[in-house]
């Protein structure tokens, strides 16, 4: 299929819900506060949601940039399975421009031939059970744009006991979002920043869509979420800003919501920006605990302190982490401090994982294929 081109007979292109059509003969997508308006043949700004056949389009269900095995605390999530491994996968394109883009390639791409892999949910699920994975992660690009692949393996993977990550900016509408996050177990929300302006110029986003995503998690649903924001030096990483974002995380989130402040490094559009000083993220770090957050970490720098989860009742530290190793671990199964009690909010359900730090690519193999040749139901997977 060429880029330019929008066919419903190309396997990998299904008919989606959320649009409507307008007096002019357009057709709005719904799906995000970008409100994309298209005539027949014409893409979105994501580049894989368009108009075919007087409907709105995915054109990348099925495909994907590539599939890899990822420690959970990459995604990153602190309180959600420690220690596991998730089964990690993106598409291409995006419904953000953020000048920043740490994954543009994949998120950028305005070319088909970036999917490069393809599975079905049938095939991921058996897969991540296969590999001993926990959980799946939609991710290095924004599952809302590809929403109906990501619920579906969703699906697939919750009939086999294995859990979804939406690691998403949370750029989305009420409808598709009460929608999507029916199927989720856990999600990671980008918050860039805490401004108008950065949103407006830096992203060519909404700031309040985001936030009203944060409160729909927090008040509507059962989902464990954790908070990211990529500190920019010059962009976003005042004491004033730091300070307001935290204020109303407490006022309308709670405490308990975990929170991540990440170092930037030059890419993208912002090659020019130097990398964020890791006492900029200590100082962030402080300002948030100062306001009350519980649960705040560094991420992107070597700063052991900065990755420990203390309990909220006798202060100890109950997991210690450098990068994505955990080095000691005093929760019980269901959360709780070995020392006093006091249950660590987030989602545990058993002894910690063992994963560690390890990254390893896979190739997905056709699970009923798989089956076949074992006859026992185990994958034969080849690993990268």
């Amino acid at each position: 299929m060429s880029v330019d081109t929008l066919s419903l007979a190309d396997p990998y292109t299904v008919p989606t819900r959320h649009w409507h059509a307008l007096p002019d003969g357009r057709i709005q997508c719904d799906v995000c506060p970008r409100a994309c308006k298209l005539r027949e043949g014409q893409r979105g700004l994501c580049f894989v949601r368009g108009r075919i056949d007087d409907q709105i389009v995915l054109a990348s269900y099925g495909r994907s940039s590539g599939f890899c095995v990822d420690p959970v605390e990459k995604k990153p999530l602190n309180h959600f399975l420690p220690g596991s491994s998730v089964l990690s996968f993106g598409t291409a394109g995006c419904n953000l421009a953020c000048r920043f883009c740490q994954n543009w390639d994949i998120s950028k791409s305005r070319e088909i031939d970036t999917l490069s892999g393809a599975a079905s949910p049938a095939d991921l699920a058996h897969t991540a059970q296969a590999l001993g994975c926990r959980s799946v992660a939609f991710t290095y690009n924004d599952p809302v744009i590809f929403m109906e692949y990501a619920m579906d393996v969703a699906d697939a993977c919750r009939e086999r006991g294995i859990k979804a990550i939406a690691v998403s900016a949370g750029f989305m509408n009420a409808a598709p979002r009460a929608e999507f996050y029916e199927h989720m177990d856990a999600a990671n929300i980008d918050l860039k920043a805490f401004t108008d302006s950065f949103y407006e110029k830096i992203t060519f986003g909404k700031l309040g869509s985001v936030l009203e995503t944060l409160e729909y998690l927090r008040h509507s649903t059962d989902v464990w979420f954790e908070i990211t924001t990529l500190l920019i030096p010059g962009h976003n990483d005042s004491d004033a800003e730091i300070a307001e974002q935290c204020a109303w995380l407490v006022e309308h989130l709670g405490t308990d919501v975990p929170l991540h402040f990440s170092a930037f490094h030059p890419d993208f559009k912002m090659m020019d920006v130097p990398r964020t000083p890791p006492q900029t993220l200590r100082r962030a770090r402080h300002i948030a605990r100062e306001h009350g957050l519980r649960y705040v970490y560094t991420g992107n720098v070597h700063d052991p302190d900065g990755q420990t989860t203390t309990c909220p009742g006798c202060g100890a530290p109950v997991v210690v982490r450098d990068w994505y190793v955990i080095e000691g671990y005093d929760l019980a199964d269901d959360g709780a401090c070995r020392r006093c009690g006091t249950r660590v909010p987030g989602f545990y359900d058993g002894p910690v994982g063992t994963w560690g730090a390890r990254r390893m690519p896979v190739r997905i193999l056709d699970a009923t294929a798989a089956r076949s040749a074992s006859g026992a139901g185990t994958a034969a997977l080849d690993s990268a």
